[in-house]
């Protein structure tokens, strides 16, 4: 009799020992249960305090693909939430991730954030950050303005539903466009496509200035752009990798680095015009978080947060489909 009375509570221990090795967050944490997640993040960031996140022992944490430990870095010069806010969520892989603005003293930055979720912790937390005045387009005060992105990212597209596969062939098409652009590419982009850089408009956008020689590729949507051979100068697109993709929206969240040799100080274009490339004449690199949405096999919105870095620069994190 007592084996017996005594087995309830054996079994009683044993549901608490499980639940407490398998943490806060529920082992199939859906899209409100991931997003919620990235929201728990930004608060501890805020606060200053990463002990209050289910993080798992074998965490690894990196900034613009530096591994540190949690708590240093941005951790340390966060003074708070911005406005604009862009949630991702893949609970296949049980990953999440956010393109928002944050505030660092008195500046405002764009942040992009991935997180990895393994038996109710936290296994991956990816960071990436743009602060203005690194060159280049900078748009984060109007990124900020608009608080949240597009409602058609957040909406399932229309037609067929398209695989995880599809999704990042489509994407990673992208890459290979713009790697050594001739013009003469794969380019599936729909006629309405717009991009957004380090939150500016890179397409579609009159506003920004021409290069020497009248031409202005931020004037023109993102296939004529590609079609233009305008980006000529990006000479290698390595280390790509898909590690979140939203067959629900049809949306596939990408890292890669562009290398820049420096050696096209003019760009022919395929109408017969020359670019002078300015800025593009020394060896460099940009670590670029990009984000896509995309309809019947095509893109039709690009967002992305992109900081330079050293040329041919080798992330962190180790390089995926079409690394070469």
């Amino acid at each position: 009799m007592r084996a017996i009375a005594t087995f309830p509570l054996l079994a009683l221990a044993l549901c608490a020992h499980l639940a407490r090795a398998a943490g806060p967050i529920p082992v199939d944490c859906d899209r409100a249960c991931l997003e919620g997640l990235v929201n728990r993040y930004l608060e501890a960031l805020v606060a200053h305090d990463p002990k209050g996140l289910p993080l798992s022992k074998d965490l690894k944490y990196t900034e613009n693909d530096q591994v540190l430990d949690i708590g240093d870095g941005f951790w340390n010069t966060v003074t708070g939430p911005g406005n604009y806010k862009h949630y991702f969520a893949d609970p296949v892989t049980e990953q999440a991730a956010f393109m928002g603005t944050m505030k660092e003293a008195d500046h405002l930055v764009l942040m992009a954030l991935r997180l990895k979720v393994e038996l109710g912790r936290i296994t991956e937390i990816e960071t990436s950050y743009y602060r203005p005045g690194g060159g280049g387009p900078s748009g984060v005060p109007d990124l900020d303005k608009l608080g949240k992105p597009e409602a058609l990212w957040l909406e399932p597209p229309p037609g067929p539903r398209a695989t995880r596969q599809q999704l990042i062939a489509t994407a990673n098409a992208y890459f290979a466009g713009l790697e050594r652009n001739d013009g003469k590419g794969y380019y599936p982009f729909t006629d309405d496509c717009d991009r957004i850089e380090n939150g500016a408009h890179t397409t579609n956008n009159p506003a920004i200035q021409a290069r020497s020689g009248g031409f202005n590729a931020m004037a023109l949507s993102c296939k004529p752009q590609f079609e233009s051979g305008y980006y000529a100068v990006v000479s290698r697109i390595h280390h790509r990798r898909y590690p979140l993709v939203d067959e629900e929206r049809g949306v596939v969240w990408s890292y890669a680095i562009f290398d820049h040799a420096g050696n096209l100080p003019v760009i022919h274009l395929t109408n017969g015009q020359t670019v002078e490339m300015k800025g593009f004449n020394r060896p460099s690199s940009i670590e670029v978080t990009e984000a896509f949405r995309i309809e019947g096999g095509k893109i039709r919105r690009v967002e992305m947060v992109g900081s330079g870095v050293t040329y041919h620069f080798n992330p962190a994190w180790p390089g995926g489909l079409s690394d070469k």
